[in-house]
């Protein structure tokens, strides 16, 4: 028996188009053998779309973008989108959704109203690791060593810019980066060396969220490592971003492919294990499940920092997350593999919870 396998991509976000990418990536990866795949395009409305299942691999992103109407939204309604015949719901969901209104935990608590299988982390690991600023907190809750960092609203910057901006002066300094609390991928983010670029980075960043969050900026290197599984999860290899731009931004990950990606990052393995054993207390802190990757700055001191967490990094071909796994052992088949199975164990535990007393 085929596993009904139901891919969630596009989205109401600023990342619309990489998950795109990542939904091709792994259509392409996919088994069909093993599983029936059946892709449900969002659209950057917000719209439903859901295609016929596919029988072979997509070529072309254009191929997913289906054109027919959209099914009208509603609970029924969504019940019968997330069906594979119309009628037995799906085995597994796998959203390959980034940003908000996907990897932001909206999407999973629609799953869970559901008790639908899922791939991945849940309503809290996943509001938590998309908020940057919730996020660094839970980190300094567990004792975590990260850079310093403050964080405003939009609000709060419009009644004083100047207040904002002193603040930033005499609480984190230059350089610093600015970024908005609720986005990745490196979007809308600047990095600031004097008084001008940080008007023009608090503009941009409120651009794209109603907070940011402003970082000390380091001189370090940057250290990321992939952890799968639920409760007690393993870690890949290290790997290290060396970008060879001014930092690794949007069109440095997805675009022009200007960075360089060495796996195995070139640590000792005494800062090898500090960084398994930070990025697996974070994991556990923030009750990640399936995966995560885990961003560290190793810094000229020699300081092992811990940067943020994404809970659903991405899958295209240049992609770290997957490149990691496949040097530890876990080629990208095998790793869809694996995720799916700690979805379904992960869903079988949640069964097994007492809702009377």
């Amino acid at each position: 028996m085929k596993i009904n396998l139901c891919l969630l991509y596009g989205g109401k976000s600023a990342e619309h188009e990489v998950s795109l990418q990542t939904a091709k990536a792994v259509i392409q990866a996919l088994d069909i053998e093993k599983f029936a795949i059946h892709p449900i395009f969002i659209t950057k409305e917000g719209e439903w779309r859901k295609g016929p299942e596919l029988l072979e691999p997509v070529e072309t992103i254009k191929e997913l973008q289906f054109e027919q109407i959209p099914q009208e939204i509603g609970a029924n309604a969504l019940s019968t989108i997330l069906s594979s015949n119309g009628s037995q719901t799906f085995d597994v969901v796998f959203p390959l959704l980034h940003g908000p209104n996907g990897e932001d935990g909206t999407v999973q608590g629609m799953l869970e109203l559901l008790n639908l299988p899922y791939v991945g982390n849940g309503v809290l690991s996943s509001s938590a690791g998309m908020d940057k600023v919730i996020m660094k907190n839970l980190f300094a809750q567990e004792g975590l060593d990260q850079v310093n960092y403050t964080w405003f609203t939009k609000s709060t910057w419009e009644a004083a810019p100047e207040r904002s901006y002193e603040q930033v002066e005499q609480e984190i300094g230059y350089p610093c980066f600015i970024k908005p609390a609720n986005l990745g991928s490196s979007v809308g983010i600047s990095k600031c060396e004097n008084r001008e670029e940080l008007k023009t980075a608090f503009s941009t960043a409120f651009q794209y969220d109603r907070r940011i969050i402003v970082e000390e900026g380091v001189t370090a290197r940057e250290i990321e490592v992939g952890l799968l599984g639920n409760d007690f999860p393993e870690c890949s290899v290290a790997g290290e971003i060396a970008p060879k731009s001014e930092f690794y931004d949007y069109k440095a990950k997805y675009s022009d492919g200007d960075t360089d990606l060495i796996i195995p990052a070139d640590i000792s393995a005494e800062q090898y294990t500090e960084i398994r054993n930070m990025a697996t207390r974070a994991f556990q802190a923030l009750d990640c499940a399936g995966l995560v990757r885990a961003d560290f700055f190793i810094t000229n001191e020699g300081r092992t920092l811990i940067n943020e967490v994404n809970t659903m990094p991405g899958f295209t071909p240049v992609s770290m997350f997957p490149l990691l796994w496949k040097h530890t052992g876990l080629d990208y088949p095998a790793l869809i593999e694996r995720l799916v199975q700690l979805a379904l164990e992960r869903h079988k535990e949640k069964q097994n919870i007492i809702h009377t007393f």
